[in-house]
């Protein structure tokens, strides 16, 4: 075995800088017997590195090759099978178990000596030994071939070497502090052979090519940076190597920590310098990309940025660890550097955004919409914007115009371009920001090694199943203050582009609820506590509020109606107003997260829709208070129906009852006029028979007798009921407006009306005056045909 094993160093441990330290010839459990060789082993370099090479003969049988190497500190478990019987099975449990079964006892029994022993020694995370006996689980390494550990290698032991005095300065400093070190010889010797161990065995001892990194590493290339970052660990390894009592008066133990604590400073202040030119240099650079990016509106990418910084950030946890105050300046540095440079690439964006936004307005036709958007002069943060005016539009009938400061209504005037042209500008502000701010929070986390959320492998549940693992609070918080302070504008920003956008078009509030509400609900779904939800979160009130006064106004616009006496009334600018409106809403609001709020304003709006209809019914003077309630509500009837608005279905039926019963009202008040005397009449009949007195004698009251009912009757020949009727299609043409085109179906129930009317007077002839013979001057087929000519005239 001995030959192997020095084979096996010289051929393949040694080219590949490891010590071979224990071997055991084995092959795999329950197959057929193919023998290789597993191998412990270190690196020569610091950090040691131990492992479990397997080893086998070529096919060809000339020489061994490596075929298979685990880390140790991936070994979970070693079976030794049984402690108290001898035999050759063991399995190794690594990602998975692996069962294996040594040529003897013996050598298994040594090779998992020398994994206990490699295993306190170098790792952490203990190993678990299962079915091993205790004797073979021993601090202390037994003499023989097989038991070498890392620092020593029997097959080939170190020559002789004279002391130098550093060594002999530190021997004598021990014999002077051990009583005994004289008498007895053989315990000195043994305590200073442990605590000549301490440099070598604990980590104390730092290669020069780490040191030279540490001094000299160039901090600006890949290379340098991988050998800056593994020399930085290896120093924080030796700095928190654990030492026994005592040792730390040790002389070479004192030199070591001062070599380390110089090593530490030079290197920190070297890494603080280079990053603090990185942060300038880098975003000098960035700077020089913007004036491109403001006239597309769009915001500068950092990823460049954050990639090259990125290379640092296990550095950046280095000096978090060492340098806290160093780390904790870097932090302010690189935040005050960011807040400058994203406050002037923000300023310059929103500054974009407006001039894009006011233009809408500018190039458009001005502000144009149903129930009142306000317009006026614009005033942004600079001269460009100071020049932009909106410039209302004129209104959409002359003759609605005094009923409210309209200005703008209408669907056909409506310039649908420029409200989607704003909409895509908010939208394209709102999407450059998103990515913007995940990106720098993500960015700040991972480079400055600050946690945000655990991840999967840190989850841990609590008794209930639910994650119990959370980010710790400071640092949480740093993350949300660092992030705060780089992007103090934005809020502010978003703020005054809204207000600018509200000024242009109240309307476009409701374009500004859905988008923001969107980008709250996306941004909370990706992180509920990130700057980014916070920040929209505390905006989407602002444009909520802005909403809420736009609904306000209308409401307060419509209660401060003014009735025109010179003119009819017609379709309330309001009515008309609150359709487009509710076509537009419905448009924008279509599969959006606010719906509510929405169906929330329906419902005040149309109640005040429908109070301010009877309000300026009430008050008319040209216009029947009927024909402004039958017009206006039949509009409102008709939208409703068409919208199919859910949550005013109730208000929709109504708006029909009240429909229908001023037709009626009307239509029964027109009639009593082209046959006034008659209706009087029969009127005075009914009358009659109400108090008391019976039809049939009805014809002896002096009033009503036959003699005066055939005076009146003949008051009314076809050709007078015809000029009344011409007369009174006339007048209704005049009370109704065009708009709403229901003149014809005002005419159609007059006709029905009338029918009834004669019918009823007819009825009343027959029982009143039975046998009289009296009969109307026209019949239901003069009616039709008077109806229809009329109707056919005009």
């Amino acid at each position: 075995m001995t030959a192997i094993k020095h084979a096996l160093q010289r051929d393949i441990f040694t080219p590949n800088d490891e010590r071979l330290l224990s071997i055991v010839n084995v092959c795999k459990a329950g197959k057929k017997k193919k023998n290789c060789f597993l191998c412990a082993t270190v690196t020569t370099e610091r950090p040691v590195q131990v492992r479990v090479v397997k080893v086998k003969k070529s096919d060809k049988g000339d020489f061994y090759k490596r075929q298979m190497a685990w880390e140790l500190r991936d070994l979970a478990e070693v079976d030794a099978k049984d402690a108290s019987k001898e035999n050759p099975e063991f399995d190794l449990h690594f990602e998975k178990v692996y069962r294996w079964v040594a040529s003897s006892t013996a050598e298994k029994n040594s090779f998992i000596s020398c994994i206990w022993k490699l295993n306190q020694r170098y790792l952490r995370k203990k190993v678990e030994f299962v079915n091993v006996s205790s004797q073979l689980l021993e601090e202390s390494v037994p003499s023989g071939e097989s038991q070498s550990v890392a620092g020593g290698d029997e097959d080939a032991l170190d020559d002789y070497q004279e002391l130098n005095a550093r060594e002999e300065q530190d021997i004598e400093g021990m014999m002077e502090v051990c009583e005994y070190a004289i008498s007895n010889a053989e315990a000195f010797a043994e305590k200073l052979s442990k605590e000549l161990q301490v440099l070598d065995g604990n980590y104390m001892d730092l290669s020069k090519g780490h040191i030279r990194a540490l001094q000299e590493g160039d901090l600006s290339s890949s290379k340098g940076i991988e050998a800056c970052i593994n020399a930085s660990e290896a120093l924080l390894q030796c700095m928190n190597v654990p030492l026994r009592p005592g040792h730390e008066k040790l002389m070479s133990v004192k030199q070591q920590q001062h070599l380390f604590t110089e090593l530490r400073d030079t290197f920190s202040r070297r890494l603080t310098n280079h990053l603090n030119n990185v942060f300038v240099h880098q975003g000098h650079d960035q700077s020089s990309v913007l004036s491109q990016h403001m006239a597309e509106l769009t915001l500068p990418k950092h990823s460049p940025l954050h990639r090259d910084l990125l290379h640092y950030a296990k550095l950046m946890e280095w000096l978090k660890n060492t340098q806290r105050e160093k780390y904790e300046g870097l932090s302010r540095t690189y935040v005050d550097y960011m807040t400058r440079l994203y406050e002037r690439e923000i300023k310059d964006f929103f500054e974009v955004a407006k001039i894009k936004m006011a233009g809408t307005a500018k190039e458009g036709k001005g502000n144009k919409f149903g129930l009142h958007g306000s317009s006026g002069k614009l005033t942004g943060s600079t001269s460009s914007l100071n020049k932009l005016a909106v410039q209302s539009s004129s209104s959409r009938r002359s003759q609605s115009s005094s009923l409210l400061d309209m200005g703008n209504m209408s669907a056909s005037d409506l310039d649908v371009a420029d409200r989607t042209k704003f909409d895509k500008i908010f939208e394209q502000v709102l999407s450059e920001l998103e990515p913007l701010c995940l990106a720098e929070q993500d960015f700040i986390s991972k480079f400055f090694k600050l946690q945000q959320h655990p991840t999967l492998g840190e989850v841990e549940e609590s008794d209930g199943g639910v994650p119990s693992r959370q980010p710790p609070p400071g640092e949480k918080d740093m993350v949300r203050l660092m992030m705060n302070k780089v992007f103090q504008s934005i809020e502010t920003e978003l703020n005054s582009l809204i207000t600018l956008g509200d000024k242009i078009d109240t309307f476009h509030s409701l374009y500004m609820l859905v988008k923001m509400s969107h980008h709250v609900w996306t941004a909370e779904n990706v992180d509920p506590a990130s700057y980014l939800s916070t920040t929209l979160g505390n905006v989407l009130v602002t444009v909520k509020r802005n909403f809420d006064k736009c609904i306000s106004g209308q409401i307060r616009q419509m209660e401060e109606v003014k009735i025109s006496k010179k003119s009819k009334v017609g379709i309330l600018p309001f009515v008309a107003g609150f359709e487009e409106f509710a076509e537009l809403a419905e448009t924008i609001f279509r599969n959006a997260e606010r719906r509510g709020d929405l169906d929330k304003a329906y419902v005040k709006l149309i109640r005040a829709v429908f109070m301010n209809v009877e309000k300026v019914a009430n008050e008319s003077q040209k216009t029947p208070r009927d024909v402004v309630m039958m017009e206006n509500f039949h509009h409102i009837f008709s939208t409703l129906s068409h919208l199919k608005i859910s949550c005013l279905e109730t208000e929709r039926r109504e708006a029909k009852h009240k429909y229908t019963d001023h037709l009626q009202s009307y239509v029964i008040n027109s009639l009593g006029q082209p046959l006034e005397k008659l209706n009087h009449f029969f009127e005075g009949v009914e009358a009659r028979v109400a108090q008391g007195v019976r039809e049939d004698e009805v014809s002896y009251q002096l009033a009503f007798n036959k003699q005066e009912l055939r005076k009146v009757i003949k008051e009314y020949p076809g050709k007078e009921v015809k000029k009344g009727l011409d007369n009174l299609y006339k007048k209704v043409d005049k009370h109704l407006c065009e708009e709403e085109s229901l003149l014809q179906v005002v005419w159609h129930s007059m006709q029905d009306e009338f029918i009834r009317q004669y019918k009823h007077f007819e009825g009343l002839i027959g029982r009143c005056y039975p046998g009289s013979g009296i009969t109307m001057e026209f019949t239901i087929g003069d009616m039709l045909e008077y109806f229809s000519s009329i109707a056919q005239s005009h």
